[in-house]
């Protein structure tokens, strides 16, 4: 069965679910019933509802990263946009929510990314599946630039935004999203769920971690925890770059990544660019140092010592400078060898037609450069280059200290949301390129070593040669039906020991099942192509 037919038979399958359909809502579409809407510690504002009928989207006009994409027809829902603020805290947080004419009793938070609380554009897929669907903005405009909002001035980081956004907006919006849809339909949601990925995934471990209750199950992706730690380990590629006074061309990046790939390709028994496990890839950049490139641009070039450098670095776990760890552990994950290394060593070159004739400079990932500059050292204006290896010790200590207990959702004991009757499930790209997946699974191992019964509440499966969030066209196993089996766990009791994943848009079709985490997929033999020739093994 081709993955169209087998997407339409999930679509028919979803439809005949048991559901607490609402055909007939008893309330019109208006602000008005909402006049009661309360929840504790916020003042309302304003509420705004509209009708939508006969809605349509293409697949990806959404952003919600966490499905396969797919059209949205002709839906019929009810538009509500609240604002709200904390009495007293001077914010002023947006939530919004989507409630379909059809609905199935369940509801479904949606996380946002990088900065931002939420997008209202990933609202309609859910609501297309029956979902109440309900996120927020955290309470700054989305997409507003975080040096308009993160300092009240300079020195002076603002609090309140940044706890809004961390967790209190989070629990704000699933109370809201429960009563709004308790208004509009006449009774609460029968089940509740989130998904979200990168920093929509953060969320949805703080969720779990914080406000266990809010949520029967979460879909917590490819997740930005450890954040207090991880975000400025992300800039500390650069930082590397800017000790050695060398800024590998991407040219040069991209034959190293090449040259990974096809170093490790075929140790799965399979030589298909994708490497289903990336920790046996023994790939050492320096050997290559002399040897020649070529890109697809058609650019060339020889392989350097410092880029040699530069790239270790990537792969490997950081620590001081003087070699020490940061209360036991490393002060980021690395990235796995076969992953693109342009996100977190990006370079901006002058024109020439080989890399040794560049000239480049270090083009560095937005978002770690401003958590530096607006949280830790507060200043909009502050020069990162200049930083020394003591200096940038100073800064990964602040960054952990400060804000470790606001926003780093690296805390262990999910104690309360196994209580709760949780289910989180969670899945990390091998070739993300962004965020390391040693990040997740490093989590994942001290919930582990808390409670060995982990697997009664949260699963981890990793994906591989795919990217962050987004399937990689035509390259990795994307785990898009991770919802229906978030959702088969917490209202059927079937726990998933594996999940369905499927290539995405390029060449031919490849399915396979991802392995419930410690096990990773395994080569059997036979048509690679075949779902069936791959298995799982530890």
């Amino acid at each position: 069965m081709s993955f169209t037919s087998k997407m339409r038979t999930l679509q028919l399958l979803a439809a005949a679910l048991p559901t607490c359909v609402a055909l007939n809502v008893a309330l019109p579409c208006s602000p008005y019933f909402l006049s009661n809407l309360s929840i504790t510690g916020t003042s309302i504002i304003n509420v705004a509802a509209s009708f939508i009928s006969n809605f349509t989207a293409l697949a990806g006009e959404d952003v919600e990263a966490n499905h396969y994409p797919e059209d949205v027809t002709n839906l019929d829902a009810c538009r509500v946009n609240i604002t709200y603020t904390h009495p007293g805290q001077n914010d002023t947080i947006n939530v919004f929510l989507w409630l379909p004419t059809i609905w199935t009793g369940r509801l479904l938070g949606v996380g946002g990314g990088a900065w931002n609380g939420g997008n209202p554009k990933a609202l309609a897929w859910p609501a297309s599946k029956g979902f109440v669907s309900v996120t927020t903005d955290a309470g700054h405009a989305i997409g507003l630039p975080e040096n308009n909002w993160a300092l009240r001035a300079e020195g002076n980081v603002n609090w309140v935004l940044l706890q809004d956004l961390a967790g209190i907006a989070l629990d704000d919006a699933a109370s809201l999203g429960k009563s709004v849809a308790e208004l509009y339909y006449g009774k609460a949601p029968k089940k509740s769920y989130f998904s979200g990925c990168s920093a929509g995934g953060r969320q949805g471990y703080m969720l779990a971690q914080r406000y266990p209750q809010q949520y029967d199950g979460i879909l917590a992706t490819a997740a930005a925890i450890n954040w207090d730690r991880l975000i400025p380990g992300i800039h500390h590629v650069q930082k590397v770059m800017d000790w050695l006074g060398y800024y590998p061309p991407l040219c040069e990046l991209e034959g190293f990544t090449a040259a990974a790939v096809a170093a490790c390709d075929e140790l799965d028994g399979v030589k298909d660019n994708i490497v289903t496990n990336p920790w046996a890839c023994h790939f050492h950049p320096e050997a290559i140092v002399g040897q020649s490139y070529a890109c697809a641009s058609g650019k060339s070039g020889t392989f350097t010592a410092r880029g040699a450098v530069v790239v270790k670095r990537i792969f490997s776990e950081s620590t001081f400078s003087d070699g020490t760890l940061l209360n036991g552990r490393p002060l980021d994950y690395g990235s796995l060898p076969t992953t693109s290394l342009f996100a977190v060593a990006n370079t901006t070159c002058t024109a020439g037609s080989n890399a040794a004739d560049h000239v480049c400079k270090g083009n560095p990932f937005l978002l770690p450069e401003e958590w530096i500059k607006l949280y830790v050292l507060q200043d909009p204006a502050a020069n990162l280059t200049a930083l020394t290896p003591r200096g940038w010790d100073t800064i990964v200590r602040q960054s952990v200290n400060r804000y470790s207990s606001i926003i780093g959702t690296s805390d262990p004991d999910l104690t309360d949301f196994k209580d709760a009757g949780g289910k989180l499930i969670s899945w990390h790209g091998l070739n993300d390129q962004t965020l390391p997946p040693n990040n997740t699974i490093e989590y994942w191992e001290r919930v582990k070593e808390r409670d060995s019964q982990v697997d009664d509440y949260y699963r981890f499966f990793a994906a591989p040669g795919v990217g962050h969030c987004q399937p990689s066209l035509g390259l990795g196993w994307f785990p898009g039906s991770g919802i229906d089996a978030l959702v088969k766990w917490v209202e059927e009791g079937l726990a998933p020991e594996t999940l369905e994943a499927h290539t995405i848009g390029q060449g031919k079709e490849r399915s396979i099942e991802l392995c419930k985490w410690p096990a990773q997929v395994v080569f059997k033999g036979g048509d690679a192509d075949a779902a069936n020739s791959w298995g799982c093994s530890i």
